[in-house]
């Protein structure tokens, strides 16, 4: 399988993917508990079905010390006893702000205030700022058809 775009050597998605590797640079700045930003992107690649972000993001979190157990888990995270009150409060807020097609309300209030009383303003900014980075990332590659499976932990810095 070969993507039918290289974002590298295209001048104007190279651009574009520039853009968005440094927001998302920003974002690893935060105060957001390191496994929040991995799990809900792992959460939001699986909904769009982006293997290459699964991949990644699988990597990525298992290379910062993060168990199988919980990354096997993510897809089933309301059954799974392995995730925190926080971290399933931050992952049905990817979920509702993933799926926003999908039902005529968006993210619910009960959704956005559950995830309040876990994170701080700057920590609920980020973490919009995760899913709405990762919904971008997972429709670029989903549209390009960019092939899973060779992604290397730090391999973009």
């Amino acid at each position: 399988m070969q993507a039918r775009i290289d974002f590298h050597t295209n001048p104007v998605s190279a651009q574009v993917v520039k853009h968005l590797a440094a927001a998302g640079a920003a974002l690893a700045q935060t105060t957001l508990p390191p496994a929040t930003p991995e799990l809900v992107a792992l959460r939001a690649s699986q909904i769009n079905g982006c293997a290459y972000c699964v991949d990644m993001h699988t990597k990525d979190a298992t290379h910062a010390g993060e168990g199988a157990t919980r990354l096997h888990l993510v897809a089933t995270w309301r059954e799974a006893t392995v995730f925190t009150d926080a971290e399933r409060a931050a992952l049905e807020l990817a979920e509702q702000g993933t799926r926003i097609a999908d039902a005529s309300h968006g993210v619910t209030d009960e959704a956005w205030a559950d995830a309040a009383k876990y994170y701080d303003e700057d920590q609920l900014a980020a973490l919009v700022s995760v899913i709405a980075l990762i919904n971008a990332f997972n429709r670029l590659n989903v549209l390009v058809q960019q092939p899973a499976g060779d992604y290397q932990p730090g391999q973009f810095g």
